[in-house]
């Protein structure tokens, strides 16, 4: 879900960085915007994969007991 999430944020970082669409505001430049948004979506994936990454990781412990043969 986050990684959907880190996706539309970089391709709306990388149209605003390209200036495919440009938005009129007065306080807000367009390409800093959009690298906001395109880090925030690297950022966001790459928090999602290792999050994923320790989630996914266990450990298995293997007891072992050996029986003597009685006296």
């Amino acid at each position: 879900m986050v990684i959907g999430l880190g996706i539309i944020l970089i391709i709306l970082g990388l149209i605003l960085v390209f200036d495919v669409v440009t938005m009129d505001l007065a306080q807000i430049d367009d390409g800093a915007l959009g690298g906001i948004l395109l880090a925030a979506g690297v950022l966001a994936i790459v928090v999602s994969l290792v999050v994923n990454q320790q989630r996914t990781r266990s450990t298995h412990v293997v007891e072992e007991r050996t029986t003597r043969p009685p006296l």
